[in-house]
């Protein structure tokens, strides 16, 4: 594989930055986790001397050298994209665990050629070293996140992998749970929601619920972690956790609309009334747990992810309306970031 040498001279933003995140944040560099790895492999000095640690601190004048791989040509029709930042949580030579921002489109659709993750898991990656069972489209992809939803998902490194994946997916036993801030008050602390989904017939973007012999069952129970009191131009909020235990379009988007409880900020099945959205112009739901039995390994791959900063500061704006934590929310709300008591 041709390499390329990049020469990196510390500046003032950049003294006493980890040395991971500092070659990170250079022009023509890829993701943080291959910086690291590059750290790992010898591939990094620091004035001449080798990188012994991807979380040794640079200094103010230090002078940085890497030895980095040009990809090869891909192998498939998507371009690889490095400078996609991914969070990744787990990796080893099977699949990845990582942490999706809001914004980030999964796979390619339109108006999204290159700009998205399996663009940056092929230039992470390779193609050689992605499950293609969904296509060259969608390598390495087992489920996906909606565009503004953010949090924790699994990409498969081999066809086997992702087969193994996805039928945990279909026995229910690879545990997801999602957080949500809904409008109004809902009043049991726990719930199910078993429904058809189908496509909208009136609006091609749109899933709904629907009996059509097409429609898809999907599953999703919900504890209520946190409740907020009504305003003057609203009906109160209701933080919760959605448990999937099916993995429709939309589902848990599409689910709470149903019952009545429409997620804050979302643009399609939402209010659009930007006081009751809170300023959100996102769907307030992030992918915080998941859980599953590794399936070479046999090892329990357990991950849990905090709010990003935008969902947090929302919480942050209802802290004064707080109407108590359920047991559940006791447990779950400090893991997310919220502060105690609050």
């Amino acid at each position: 594989m041709p390499q390329r040498i990049v020469n990196l001279l510390v500046g003032p933003d950049g003294d006493g930055m980890r040395l991971d995140a500092f070659l990170a944040a250079g022009e023509g560099m890829p993701s943080r986790s291959a910086c690291a790895r590059l750290v790992e492999e010898g591939s990094v000095t620091i004035n001449e001397t080798p990188a012994t640690s991807k979380s040794e601190r640079v200094l103010l004048g230090d002078r940085v050298r890497a030895t980095v791989d040009e990809p090869d040509a891909p192998a498939g029709p998507l371009a690889p994209n490095p400078y996609i930042p991914l969070d990744v949580r787990f990796e080893d030579e099977y699949l990845i665990v990582l942490s999706k921002q809001a914004g980030l489109v999964c796979h390619p659709s339109p108006g999204h050629v290159d700009d998205t993750l399996a663009n940056a898991l092929v230039a992470h990656c390779g193609y050689a070293h992605l499950g293609m069972l969904q296509g060259e489209e969608r390598p390495g992809i087992v489920h996906r996140l909606d565009m503004d939803t953010s949090g924790l998902m699994v990409a498969a490194k081999d066809d086997a992998t992702q087969k193994a994946l996805q039928d945990l997916i279909r026995l229910r036993v690879l545990d997801r749970r999602y957080v949500t801030l809904t409008h109004g008050y809902v009043a049991h602390d726990e719930g199910t929601v078993v429904t058809g989904i189908a496509r909208s017939t009136r609006d091609r973007i749109r899933m709904a619920v629907s009996d059509a012999p097409g429609a898809r069952e999907a599953i999703t129970t919900f504890r209520v972690l946190e409740r907020f009191e009504a305003g003057r131009r609203d009906d109160g909020y209701t933080l919760m956790e959605c448990h999937l235990y099916t993995g429709r379009t939309h589902q848990i988007r599409v689910h709470m609309r149903h019952i009545g409880h429409a997620l804050v900020g979302d643009p399609l099945y939402g209010r659009g009334d930007a006081r009751q959205n809170l300023g959100l112009t996102r769907q307030f739901l992030h992918s915080w747990r998941i859980r599953f039995d590794h399936p070479a390994t046999g090892e329990v791959v357990e991950l849990a992810d905090r709010l990003p900063e935008d969902l947090l500061a929302i919480l942050d704006s209802l802290k004064e309306r707080t109407m108590g934590r359920t047991e559940a929310g006791e447990l779950i709300c400090p893991a997310l970031g919220a502060r105690a008591g609050e």
